[in-house]
């Protein structure tokens, strides 16, 4: 298949399956448009769709956006193409975040798995109970192996350091409710059944108004049945990277994605614990203080158990041709 067979049905698909990547708060900070000249896809920053009080430097918008760039990038290949990818390609044009060219056919040997493209559809977000089923050696290191190869670490610590992220975690999670700006722009993202983006209400755990897991019950000193409906010992990955700029960002949104879409593919379930990373000081003690200079960028939770229900997305038609420059 050549690029010039990129009509518009395969376009659709092409967007569709870029919209299909995790966002934070749900919000797909992310427009598109095709240079027809080159079959080229450019993927912008929605600057209206950004969180000023969550996010203010925008590092999760660069995440999310990472993460639909990985999107598009499986699609690519999997019609066959070669999928080039240039992050921030013009520093002129600062929102012009990434460029994904289809480019003859298909040579990408960095996804272990040769196509990931059915894990786009089936990766959900589970908020429910894991059991205590450990995740196999073997699919740890090709999490690992997922990260490493989107230029971001994927460490996996033990009980004593998973129960301090936990504790952050959780310290962050009441900062942010002790917040009005960020209460805020939670409420203004909750979504009813009918919307296509946002936090809806089928994402909402029964004491938790943000959507996301109520960390308070992991970091309990021991497991109480009545408050801690979570598993007691949770399985935590720490996604960073050795540098913290623009790049780094969207590089941590490439990794994500291929780490998640991997678990996918091996019946693993995930979701995401942002909280921590949202505030600066609590990211910065986040880093394993027995290791480098590194910055924690995502926190990971994986597991076995049921598979979470699917967010609304924005249909490709709402997303692409807008730039919003």
């Amino acid at each position: 298949m050549t690029t010039a067979e990129l009509d518009a049905t395969t376009l659709e698909k092409l967007i569709s399956a870029a919209v299909a990547a995790p966002s934070i708060h749900n919000t797909q900070p992310w427009r598109y448009r095709l240079d027809p000249d080159t079959a080229t896809i450019e993927v912008w920053a929605a600057a209206d769709r950004a969180l000023p009080h969550t996010d203010p430097a925008g590092r999760a918008l660069h995440v999310s956006v990472g993460a639909a760039v990985f999107n598009l990038r499986v699609a690519v290949a999997h019609f066959g193409w070669e999928p080039l990818v240039r992050l921030l390609p013009r520093p002129a044009r600062p929102a012009l975040l990434a460029t994904v060219r289809p480019a003859g056919p298909r040579r990408d040997r960095s996804l272990r798995r040769p196509d990931l493209y059915d894990t786009v559809w089936r990766r959900h977000s589970s908020r429910f109970p894991f059991s205590a089923d450990p995740v196999p050696a073997d699919v740890r290191t090709e999490l690992v192996e997922a990260a490493t190869v989107e230029g971001a670490r994927l460490s996996l610590p033990g009980p004593a350091e998973t129960a301090r992220i936990l504790r952050l975690t959780a310290e962050a999670e009441h900062l942010s409710a002790a917040d009005p700006g960020r209460r805020a722009e939670i409420r203004a993202w909750l979504r009813d059944a009918a919307a296509s983006d946002g936090i809806p209400a089928a994402a909402l755990g029964p004491r938790d108004a943000t959507g996301r897991i109520p960390v308070r019950d992991f970091a309990a000193p021991r497991p109480v049945p009545e408050a801690a409906p979570f598993e007691a010992r949770p399985v935590i990955g720490v996604l960073s990277t050795a540098h913290d700029t623009r790049a780094d960002w969207l590089r941590t949104g490439l990794a994500l994605e291929h780490v998640l879409l991997t678990a996918t593919a091996h019946k693993v379930r995930a979701s995401l614990l942002s909280q921590a990373t949202e505030w600066p000081d609590l990211r910065w003690a986040l880093r394993d203080p027995r290791g480098g200079p590194e910055h924690v960028q995502m926190l990971v939770r994986l597991g076995y158990g049921p598979d979470g229900p699917p967010t609304p997305r924005r249909p490709a038609r709402e997303v692409l041709g807008r730039t919003n420059v």
